[in-house]
């Protein structure tokens, strides 16, 4: 006879990354748990080892999930011609930085990080993850230099160079190291960013 018993719909995958990022930027991955994380979405953690396959995977996934909605977001500004290339400049920055300590978007790449040196497949998600990010600086700078408002330069050594110092400020303010603050931060990469385009 056929079991009668209704079965629980899975979750959307959007709620599973949302709820992930949530609990890794709380607890950390370590602390993370298949069981407890499914736990939290009345699912089993059979059911999220059998899309996912391990906890790395997992977070590589909710990282490229959560880049990819604050990837339209930078489209967006840096579509927008009826601002300057400074302009969009800022808005980039803005949106690269950490909101503030624990921001759980840098708090996935410090996991990520962390987990790099030991698995090809973390790195090579990481570098398709952080692509766009350096595409979409080059394509920026290229446009600013076309137009006079940034000196002339290699557009992705410079790109490269600012990221560097982007994630360079980013992770003492992602981790809440002591005298850390979003508004220093800013000012700091907009300095640089600055004295790197106009020089």
């Amino acid at each position: 006879m056929a079991d009668a018993r209704p079965r629980r719909p899975a979750r959307p995958r959007e709620e599973v990354y949302a709820t992930a990022r949530a609990a890794i930027a709380e607890h950390g991955l370590a602390k993370l748990t298949m069981a407890g994380l499914g736990k939290q979405l009345r699912m089993s953690a059979g059911h999220l080892l059998y899309y996912f396959g391990s906890k790395d995977q997992l977070l590589l996934e909710t990282l490229r999930w959560s880049e990819d909605q604050l990837g339209a977001r930078r489209r967006e500004a840096l579509a927008d011609r009826t601002r300057d290339p400074w302009a969009r400049l800022d808005s980039y920055l803005r949106l690269y930085l950490p909101e503030g300590p624990g921001d759980p978007r840098w708090i996935l790449w410090v996991e990520v990080w962390g987990r790099s040196p030991a698995s090809a497949e973390i790195r090579q998600g990481q570098q398709e993850i952080e692509a766009p990010w350096q595409a979409d600086l080059v394509a920026l700078i290229d446009d600013g230099t076309a137009t006079g408002h940034f000196t002339p330069g290699p557009s992705p050594d410079r790109a490269l160079q600012l990221r560097a110092l982007l994630d360079g400020l980013s992770v003492p303010l992602a981790i809440g190291l002591p005298d850390t603050r979003h508004p220093t931060t800013l000012t700091h990469a907009t300095t640089a960013a600055a004295a790197l385009l106009r020089s």
